[in-house]
């Protein structure tokens, strides 16, 4: 019983600091909202490529940035989904692709295909035409994920985020 309750305590602190993290990253550079988004802080997405117990400090985090400095409640609703849709499809591979940079790979098309859904919420609340925000919207994840996967998979040799929970 004390090994288990250690255990989770540790997934729990360690969601905890990826949420804060998350929070935090979002400050780093412009562009955080909008049809426009480089958040820095989507580099933390491919966390779950590595430990898929992480994907609940990533979605807290997307949940409390857009809770807080996002397009309200439809920001929160829409960019929660976009990432936990994405997250979840990158968890369920864990077992079924094996290597860590295909499945970087197929992360960060999850995320730009996703995208779908923050340009139908900006389309709903910003009456932004829903294609062209799709593709800036597509475009500028795109290229944070794809410039952060080789920087999350040098880290991994480092820390070690599968130890981490």
């Amino acid at each position: 019983m004390e090994k288990s309750g250690s255990s989770q305590l540790r997934v729990l602190t360690g969601n905890a600091i990826v949420m804060g993290l998350y929070v935090v990253l979002c400050f780093i550079l412009p562009f955080q909202s909008g049809a426009i988004q480089f958040r820095l802080s989507e580099s933390l997405n491919h966390l779950v490529v590595f430990n898929k117990k992480l994907l609940w400090g990533v979605f807290g985090g997307v949940i409390i940035y857009n809770l807080f400095f996002g397009f309200g409640p439809m920001d929160v609703v829409f960019g929660g989904a976009q990432t936990l849709l994405a997250l979840t499809l990158t968890a369920i591979l864990e077992k079924r692709v094996p290597n860590i940079k295909i499945r970087l790979a197929l992360n960060v098309l999850f995320f730009t295909i996703s995208m779908f859904l923050i340009a139908l919420m900006l389309s709903l609340t910003a009456d932004l035409p829903f294609w062209p925000t799709y593709a800036t919207t597509a475009l500028s994840e795109a290229i944070i994920m794809t410039i952060s996967a080789p920087v999350m998979y040098w880290v991994d040799k480092t820390v070690h985020f599968n130890k981490i929970v």
